[in-house]
C-alpha cells in the first residue's frame, strides 16, 4: 500500500460485537485479545463480543478495548498479506495515537494496554472531581468557534475550549457545563448547531490537569523507541521524531486540542493519497472525505474488511 496512511479510531468508536469476527477467522487477531486479558486480568474480550454496551462505554474500559481491537485488525491485515509495504504515514485520533504507536515500532502492544487502562482510570478520576460536557459545534469555522469559547470563558469564568478540530465545520468543545452551555448559545447565534455530548468529562481540556499529572508518571516509567513510520501527532500535526517527543505528546495530549484537520492535511501533503482506517467503525473514513475530498479511504473493522481492503490494493 504505496504511500497509504494509516489512521486509528478514538474512544467513541466502540461498539458491542467488535472483534468478534476478527477472532473467528484470524488466530493473530484472537492471540491479541488472549494478551490484553492477561496483561489487565479480566475479561476484555468478552466485554468486547458481548457487553453490556454501558461498561464497554465506560472510558475506563473502553480505552483499552479500542486499542486491542485495532491491533487484532491490524495483525489481522499484516497476516494476510506480510509482504505488504508499509505506510507511508500514521496517525491516530486522541486515543488512536496509542495504536499508531504500537504500529510504528515504538511502543510494546503490552505496554500499550497498560498505558491506556491507566489513561481511562485518571481521566475518570479526574472528571469525578471536576465534572465536565463536551459539544459538538457543526457549521462554523475554527476560528470562530475558538472565539466563542474565549467569550463564554470570559462570561462563566468556566475552562472552555476547543478539544477537537475534526473537519471543516465540525469541531468539538470541553469544558465546565456553564461555560460550554453558555458557548453552545453563542453558537446558535452566530449560525452555528451546536450538540452538547452525553459525557461527564471534558476531555482535551484544563479539566484534565490533575489526570495529565498522574499519567506523566506513568508514561515516564515506559519504554519507547523511534517510531519506524513516521506518527503524525495531534497537537502539533508533526510527525514524532523521538521517544522524548512521544513521552511529551503522550502527556500534553490530555489538556490539548486534537488538531485532525491539520494532522490529514499534512499526510495528504506528503504524498499520502489513501488513508486506511484500522479499528472499530468508520468515524475517521468520514472526517478524512471532508478534509480532504479527492483522497482514497479504506476500513479495516472486521473480517470481511481485510479481504476487501486486499481485493482494493490488487485492483489498483
Amino acid at each position: 500500500m504505496t504511500c497509504n496512511g494509516y489512521i486509528f479510531p478514538g474512544q467513541g468508536s466502540q461498539i458491542v460485537g467488535m472483534g468478534q469476527s476478527l477472532c473467528d477467522a484470524y488466530d493473530v487477531a484472537r492471540d491479541t485479545f488472549a494478551e490484553a486479558d492477561e496483561v489487565l486480568g479480566w475479561g476484555l474480550s468478552q466485554l468486547c463480543f458481548s457487553g453490556p454496551a454501558e461498561a464497554l462505554t465506560d472510558t475506563r474500559r473502553a480505552q483499552p478495548a479500542i486499542l486491542t481491537t485495532s491491533i487484532a485488525a491490524f495483525r489481522a491485515l499484516q497476516s494476510m498479506r506480510p509482504d505488504l509495504p508499509p505506510p507511508s504515514f500514521m496517525a491516530g485520533h486522541s486515543l488512536g495515537e496509542y495504536s499508531a504507536l504500537v504500529v510504528s515500532g515504538a511502543l510494546r502492544f503490552a505496554d500499550a494496554v497498560r498505558l491506556t487502562r491507566t489513561r481511562g482510570e485518571v481521566m475518570a478520576q479526574a472528571g469525578e472531581q471536576h465534572p465536565g460536557s463536551m459539544a459538538a459545534i457543526l457549521k462554523l469555522d475554527d476560528e470562530q468557534v475558538a472565539a466563542l469559547c474565549a467569550e463564554a470563558a470570559l462570561a462563566t469564568g468556566d475552562v472552555v475550549q476547543v478539544a477537537n478540530y475534526n473537519a471543516p465545520g465540525q469541531v468539538v468543545i470541553s469544558g465546565g457545563k456553564a461555560g460550554i452551555k453558555a458557548a453552545a448559545d453563542l453558537a446558535v447565534a452566530a449560525g452555528g448547531r451546536p450538540r452538547i455530548l452525553a459525557v461527564s468529562i471534558a476531555a482535551h481540556s484544563a479539566l484534565m490537569q490533575p489526570a495529565a499529572t498522574e499519567f506523566a508518571v506513568a508514561v515516564s516509567a515506559t519504554p519507547f523507541a523511534t517510531a519506524g513510520t513516521p506518527v503524525v501527532g495531534n497537537i502539533h500535526a508533526q510527525a514524532l521524531t523521538s521517544a522524548d517527543a512521544i513521552r511529551a505528546e503522550l502527556v500534553a495530549q490530555l489538556t490539548s486540542p486534537v488538531r485532525w484537520t491539520a494532522t490529514i492535511r499534512r499526510m495528504a501533503q506528503a504524498g499520502v493519497y489513501c488513508f486506511v482506517e484500522i479499528g472499530p467503525g468508520s468515524v475517521l473514513t468520514g472526517l478524512v472525505k471532508r478534509i480532504e475530498p479527492d483522497v482514497a479511504t479504506a476500513n479495516v473493522a472486521e473480517a470481511g474488511d481485510v479481504a476487501s481492503a486486499l481485493l482494493q490494493e490488487e485492483g489498483r
